[in-house]
């Protein structure tokens, strides 16, 4: 699964930034840095017109607004939370805003299988999708109550460590799920993790119940200041 899923994302990647050269030389989505435009929002600060032609030539401008894929980010950022941040990044803004925000709970993680739900539906109707998707929301929990519960108590050196490892699992779920994606229907995706003995989905539920049991919180009760550090250079974004 795990050359698979490489060749998988390798051509949404490229295609992606092929989409996005076109938008770029179409002029769409160009908006002045100072405006801090959102992939999918546009911009989130007003920025008055330019009072001379010469401050107009100075402005600097970038195309934020249709960034699509942020592949670094995606392949080396530590959680499941935030690589789903990096991977169709429009799209992800428009699920937030319309799906997201109205979920028919107020649980993060419920919030999440809602809306991992409606984007199932919106790829097709094969089962693999439905499987893929509705795994996120698991992997979600895990992560959040095993994170809160464990990597604080930890020194600089085991945060460091933990953060490896969670990388590396976090891809590992990917992969894990992208079966779902390449497989399509339910007899062939469900034989295929059982020959690898649901690994993904027992390791989860292994995190989830220790978590719990450490007194670990939901995702959603955890502070900023208490998320991992991502490998990426960057900060997570904005929540």
């Amino acid at each position: 699964m795990i050359p698979v899923f490489f060749a998988f994302r390798m051509r949404f990647y490229v295609a992606w930034i092929v989409a996005e050269c076109g938008c770029i030389a179409a002029g769409f989505g160009a908006y002045p840095v100072a405006a801090k435009a959102r992939a999918g929002g546009g911009p989130t600060l007003h920025c008055p017109p330019p009072s001379s032609p010469e401050k107009a030539a100075a402005l600097e401008y970038d195309y934020e607004t249709i960034r699509n894929i942020d592949c670094y980010g995606t392949d080396f950022c530590v959680r499941v939370r935030d690589g789903m941040r990096y991977w169709n990044m429009t799209v992800q803004w428009w699920l937030a805003q319309y799906i997201y925000k109205s979920a028919p709970a107020r649980s993060y993680v419920l919030r999440s299988a809602w809306t991992m739900l409606l984007s199932a539906y919106w790829h097709g109707l094969h089962p693999g999708y439905y499987l893929s998707f509705l795994t996120i929301p698991l992997c979600l929990a895990a992560e959040g109550r095993l994170e809160s519960a464990l990597r604080g108590r930890l020194g600089p050196g085991g945060q460091r460590a933990w953060d490896w490892v969670h990388w590396f699992l976090k891809m590992r779920a990917y992969d894990y799920m992208s079966m779902g994606f390449v497989l399509l229907s339910l007899g062939q995706t469900l034989r295929y993790w059982a020959s690898i003995y649901f690994c993904i989905h027992v390791l989860a539920l292994v995190a989830l119940g220790l978590g719990l049991a450490l007194g670990g919180h939901s995702p959603s009760r955890r502070k900023t200041g208490s998320q991992a550090t991502s490998l990426a250079p960057e900060n997570l974004r904005e929540e």
